[in-house]
């Protein structure tokens, strides 16, 4: 089985707030989602992690390998499918595909031929391969984004962001793919997405402002919660008294009127019910929580 060890990395791009800070993980075999806001770091960490940039201190190890000091032993099995994915205009997905193959050291012609067809046929794309990637969709260009980061049969697959802005039938095809490879390798996903962890992933993190603020199974931390999340329903023009004297952990305006998630472990007040908590209660709360002074990193 494969690990991955992120000991204590660090990384900034000038004064200010660092954009990772004293992050620690350690992820195993199977999909692992790394949830957060826009500009909690996520990006940052994909990309160090893909040894695209060094941190400022701090260590990674793959399969007992420090990927810092020696790079390369990484990248010869590493998949990586960055937030924007570019593509040359007018190249057909199977030349492109190819091309990338030679650059990813697959230099045998006949051998580099059936894993490109195979990662055609696998992601779905067979039928166009002979279009130009330009012209895809955003769902089949994210496929192909996911073709070319199999190459060589990583064990690490790195993704970044990989279902915003896809339909819901795009996003389904996306999720079963994922699937599929996390039952042999380690796929690190990250997203804003609360839904992608929810459906995909058996172990999660949440990072935000550079900082691990919660991780642990998805199972254990919904339950974690349980008793403690209350729901009602306002008017618009009362949400600030609300805000003021609870912990509103969410809310979602239906037909002009507000749908409020408190987290309280006792009855906030009247008209209040119960609710069994899921993984975006977790996530809201948690962020939440990092926000307030004082507040420690939580693990299940």
């Amino acid at each position: 089985m494969s690990r991955l060890r992120i000991q204590h990395i660090t990384k900034s791009y000038g004064p200010g707030a660092p954009a990772l800070a004293d992050v620690s993980l350690t992820i195993t075999n199977g999909l692992f989602g790394l949830l957060g806001p826009n500009g909690a770091g996520k990006s940052t960490l994909m990309r160090t992690l893909a040894t695209l940039q060094p941190p400022d201190s701090g260590q990674i190890f793959f399969d007992g390998h420090d990927i810092i000091a020696q790079p390369q032993h990484l990248r010869s099995g590493l998949g990586y499918l960055p937030q924007d994915f570019g593509v040359y205009p007018n190249v057909s997905a199977l030349e492109l595909l190819d091309y990338l193959a030679v650059l990813k050291g697959v230099l045998n012609k006949q051998a580099r031929r059936e894993q490109v067809l195979a990662l055609l046929q696998q992601t779905n794309l067979y039928a166009v391969r002979k279009q130009a990637v330009s012209t895809f969709s955003g769902g089949m260009r994210q496929r192909f984004g996911i073709a070319q980061a199999l190459l060589g049969n990583p064990q690490l697959l790195i993704v970044d962001e990989p279902t915003a802005g896809l339909d819901p039938q795009e996003r389904n095809r996306f999720h079963d793919l994922l699937s599929e490879l996390g039952e042999q390798i380690v796929v690190v996903l990250s997203t804003h997405i609360v839904e992608d962890v929810h459906d995909l992933c058996p172990a999660m993190a949440v990072l935000a402002a550079g900082r691990i603020i919660l991780q642990g199974k998805p199972a254990d931390l919904m339950e974690q919660l349980a008793g403690q999340v209350w729901h009602k329903i306002i008017t618009k023009e009362a949400l600030p008294a609300y805000q003021a004297a609870f912990q509103v952990i969410s809310t979602r305006l239906i037909g002009g009127q507000l749908a409020l998630h408190v987290r309280s472990e006792q009855r906030p007040d009247s008209g209040f019910e119960l609710v069994a908590p899921g993984l975006e209660a977790v996530y809201f709360s948690a962020l939440f929580g990092a926000q307030r002074p004082g507040k420690e990193e939580a693990t299940c």
